[in-house]
């Protein structure tokens, strides 16, 4: 029992050791779409960074990433499909009240993402989650 477990811990350290880490082949500006053409795979796992290219394909540069750095997880994020000062539809909905208005987006978001928007009636601001046809689910 001993035995087997030993060569199992083994085995994991090796895996683990052997992981690799992606970085990009050049530098890539915020707001950069992330193509398979941008990504190398370097050899050595690090910590907090990603180690397979496919979850990092598709995805949008949130910051400046440098080539031959490895990409930190918040570093990329989903593309954004609402810009700044873009015109939104907003959505409010509780407890049987339905509000539905027009609203200026005051920041970047991708699908899920926490954005301020401007009610353009109001002038308030409010807080709301991008949705998958580009508007805006107000919450409380």
């Amino acid at each position: 029992m001993m035995r087997s477990l030993i060569i199992l811990c083994l085995t994991i350290t090796a895996m683990a050791a052997s992981a690799d880490t992606v970085t990009p082949t050049r530098t890539l500006r915020p707001g950069t779409l992330i193509t398979s053409a941008d990504l190398t795979v370097r050899e050595g796992l690090q910590p907090g960074m990603f180690d397979r290219v496919v979850e990092v394909i598709g995805q949008e540069a949130r910051i400046a990433l440098y080539a031959g750095r490895p990409i930190p997880f918040e570093a990329i994020g989903a593309p954004a499909i609402v810009n700044r000062n873009q015109i939104v539809p907003l959505f409010f909905n509780a407890g049987g009240l339905s509000i539905t208005t027009e609203g200026r987006a005051l920041e970047r978001g991708g699908i899920g993402d926490r954005v301020r928007v401007m009610n353009l009636n109001s002038r308030a601001t409010l807080f709301g989650l991008v949705q998958e046809d580009g508007s805006v689910k107000v919450t409380r």
